[in-house]
């Protein structure tokens, strides 16, 4: 098994209106999430995937949604975790062996999903 990993960024607002402090107020991201597919090497074309195959789906399936949107339209708590995982339950039926995300709101905080176990 090998694991590859792209990173997509995009930018977004939202606010967490369970939040007691400032992030209850509107505010924006520019997020950057990290996306692991870990599967065998096809020995066709000695690859686990394209990654520009990967990063269209991410796009397609995901992100397009997101980007330069306000989150609270899609999630009624856009926090990092509901964020993630909203992501990968539109990946995970489309991109077979994602194992990882990791979405970072900032440079120092970040929230990992690797799907339900």
């Amino acid at each position: 098994m090998v694991e590859i990993r792209i990173e997509i960024e995009f930018a977004a607002a939202h606010h967490l209106p369970h939040h007691p402090g400032v992030c209850r107020r509107p505010h924006g991201h520019n997020y950057r999430l990290l996306v692991c597919v870990k599967r065998p090497v096809d020995p066709g074309s000695g690859m686990v995937m394209d990654f520009a195959e990967l990063e269209r789906l991410v796009w397609e399936h995901a992100i397009g949604e997101l980007d330069h949107r306000d989150l609270n339209e899609i999630l009624a708590n856009p926090t990092a975790e509901n964020i993630v995982v909203w992501i990968w339950d539109r990946l995970a039926p489309v991109v077979p062996g994602l194992s990882r995300l990791e979405l970072w709101e900032t440079s120092r905080y970040s929230a990992v999903y690797e799907g339900r176990r």
